[in-house]
Formats: structure tokens, C-alpha cells, sequence
């Protein structure tokens, strides 16, 4: 019996032990599940996710399905965490009889202003399926504009920061060294050298400095932008930079044209469709603009004559704005406008960024080979001396 007993000992502790871990694992799951349910209506999903859930919601639809087995099925197959649980809470007002707009509605980063409208409209007009297709299709667009301009800005950016690590680098750890040795000369550097060996001195002593000024420079100006008096002066700035000016206002009036047209080939009021441009521009141009618009639709008149008088946008805009009013064919017209537009700005893209790689190098070059000269000139003056 004593046998027996001491026998099933260490099985029984193993066990508990697996016991313990699994119930462990399994908290450790339970704390990250409720993390992700407070950042539900806190965190911003990104619009890439957005358009593969509406692309795959709209197939779904389209072959039948119903709408609470395929939210299921998104819920399922979904990885971004936080996107899953709003999936999953959407899902269950549906199932409890919530309209899926007003589900939607309650997770503002989540959902777009236009995804919402557009659901409205596709349930008022019973072809949800088919809107949500075009809603995607719009998505899907807008993604490739923002990788485009982001690919653009990518390499300047990394080479940039990579020379910037490089050189500070050098002036920090490299520059002192050779400090060090033309101390013993006895004579006087030559001023590029001294210029040099004093602004390494300047960074050694004063680095964290700055770097916690650049910081907290970078975070108030961030704060200041983010007022309505600091949106309209970070626009300014970047409409009066030559050809970043252009290329951004090109990329906020194919949005604003883009986003109108889809809005009105799928029935959402003119007003209604107006305001959701407003919001989704990013632009205070535009949202000026639209609230001239507005008030003049509101009374009567149409939306070309407003964009006559405003600078912003280009005077094809206005013709063609005109035109498809004359037409009755006003989405239409959109629609060629944002294409126009859309191949413009890749054209403004690839031609930025095959001129920028010669232009760092020739910067990189210049501040590299600047430095080494610079350390270089007493050895130089040393060697003729000698001579």
C-alpha cells in the first residue's frame, strides 16, 4: 500500500503541476482578452483592416450568406486582436436585433463616417451587398494613394536618419580622437578643423540636452497642430512648400472627389454626403470649402459655383463639377476627376523619389567628405612642413 501510494505521488504532482500551468496560460489569455475589450473603442483600426473586412463582407453577402454568419466567420478568421473583439460585439448587437449601422456607430475607430452612412444607405435601399462592394473598392484606393505617398517618403527618410546617426557618431567618438592628437602639434588648426573639433566638444557635453529638447519640441508641436488654429497653419505651411504643397493638394482633392461621388452613386443625401466629406478630407481647405458648399446647396445653388471662387482647387475641377451638373452626371464626373488625379500624384511619387536618391547622395557625400577633409587638413599641413 505504501508502494502504491509513493508511486502515484509524483504522477499526482505532475499533474498538478500542468494543472497549475494551464490555469496560469489560461489567465494570462483572460488578461489580454480584457485588455483588448478596453482598447475596443479607444484604438484606432487602421483602414487597410477596415477594407479586407468590408471586401470579405461583401462577398459573403453577395453568395447569401447572412449577415450574423458572416460577422461570425470575420470574427473567426480575423488576427488584428483588437478589430476581432469590435467584430464580436457587432456581431452580438446584430444578433439581438440592433440595425447594423447603429452596431457599427458605437466604435467610431473602427468605422469610418462613410462606412457608417454607406450602411445606412444599403439598408434603406435593401443592396447592401452591393454597396459595401463599392465602399471596399473606394478602401481599397484610398490604401494604395497612402502606401504610395508613405513608399515615397520612406527611403528619404531612413537615409536621412541613417546619415544623421552616422555623423553624430563621428563628431561624438571619432572626432575627439583625432582632437587628442593635433593637441600635441603645438600649433594653430586650420579653422574648418578648429570649427569641427568645437562642435564635437558642443554635442559631447550637451547631447541629452538635446535630445530631450528635441523631444519635447517634437510633442508641443504635435499638441499645437492638433488645435483647429494649428490645423489650418500646418496646411498653410505645407501648400507653400513647392512640391510638396502640389502633390498634397492634389491627394486631398482626389479624396474629396472620390469620396463624394461613391457617396452619391449610392443615395446619401447631398448634405448628409457633404458632412462625411468634410471629415474624412484631413484637410482644412477642404473642410472651409465644404462649409461654403453646404450653405450654398442649402439655399439653392450648386456645388460648382463655390468651387470657382476657391483657390484650392484646380480650375478642371470647376469645369468638370460644372459639366456634370449640366449632365445630371455629377459621380461620374468624380470619378474621372480622382482618376486624373490619382495618376498625377503617381506620377509627382515616382518622379520625387527617382530625383531624391541623387540628391542624398550628393548631400551625404558632401557632409562625409567634408568631415574627413576637415580632420585631414593638419595632417596634411604636418606632411609639407616635414617636407
Amino acid at each position: 500500500m505504501a508502494l502504491l501510494t509513493s508511486s502515484a505521488s509524483p504522477s499526482a504532482a505532475r499533474g498538478a503541476g500542468r494543472g497549475k500551468k494551464v490555469s496560469f496560460m489560461e489567465s494570462q489569455r483572460l488578461a489580454k482578452q480584457k485588455a483588448y475589450e478596453k482598447q475596443a473603442k479607444k484604438k484606432k483600426i487602421g483602414l487597410a483592416d477596415v477594407c479586407v473586412f468590408t471586401q470579405q463582407l461583401s462577398s459573403m453577402l453577395e453568395a447569401g450568406l447572412p449577415l450574423v454568419q458572416a460577422l461570425e466567420a470575420l470574427y473567426e478568421q480575423t488576427e488584428q486582436p483588437v478589430f476581432q473583439i469590435v467584430i464580436r460585439e457587432v456581431k452580438t448587437d446584430v444578433s439581438s436585433g440592433t440595425a447594423f449601422s447603429d452596431a457599427v456607430r458605437k466604435y467610431p475607430n473602427a468605422f469610418p463616417n462613410l462606412f457608417i452612412s454607406m450602411v445606412e444607405a444599403g439598408e434603406a435601399s435593401g443592396g447592401l451587398a452591393s454597396i459595401l462592394g463599392k465602399v471596399a473598392t473606394y478602401f481599397e484606393q484610398s490604401v494604395k494613394l497612402t502606401k504610395k505617398v508613405k513608399g515615397a517618403m520612406t527611403y528619404p527618410i531612413a537615409v536621412i536618419s541613417l546619415a544623421t546617426v552616422l555623423v553624430n557618431v563621428l563628431l561624438i567618438m571619432v572626432i575627439p580622437v583625432f582632437a587628442d592628437m593635433f593637441a600635441g602639434f603645438g600649433a594653430d588648426l586650420p579653422k574648418p578643423t578648429q570649427m569641427l573639433i568645437d562642435l564635437s566638444d558642443f554635442l559631447k557635453s550637451y547631447i541629452l540636452y538635446i535630445l530631450v529638447g528635441l523631444f519635447v519640441f517634437y510633442k508641443g508641436l504635435n499638441k499645437v497642430t492638433s488645435t483647429p488654429k494649428g490645423r489650418i497653419m500646418k496646411d498653410q505651411f505645407l501648400f507653400k512648400i513647392p512640391v510638396v504643397g502640389n502633390l498634397v493638394q492634389k491627394v486631398s482633392v482626389s479624396r474629396f472627389c472620390r469620396t463624394y461621388a461613391i457617396l452619391l452613386r449610392s443615395g446619401v443625401p447631398i448634405l448628409r454626403s457633404l458632412e462625411i466629406v468634410s471629415n474624412a478630407s484631413g484637410n482644412t481647405f477642404i473642410e472651409s470649402a465644404v462649409v461654403r458648399i453646404t450653405r450654398h446647396v442649402s439655399q439653392g445653388g450648386q456645388i460648382s459655383e463655390v468651387l470657382a471662387d476657391d483657390p484650392f482647387f484646380p480650375p478642371m475641377v470647376k469645369h468638370m463639377a460644372k459639366a456634370g451638373e449640366t449632365t445630371g452626371n455629377v459621380d461620374g464626373m468624380m470619378d474621372k476627376i480622382s482618376d486624373f488625379y490619382d495618376a498625377e500624384i503617381e506620377t509627382i511619387v515616382e518622379a520625387l523619389t527617382s530625383l531624391m536618391e541623387p540628391i542624398l547622395i550628393c548631400v551625404l557625400g558632401v557632409v562625409i567628405g567634408g568631415i574627413v577633409m576637415a580632420m585631414f587638413l593638419p595632417i596634411f599641413q604636418l606632411s609639407s612642413v616635414v617636407g
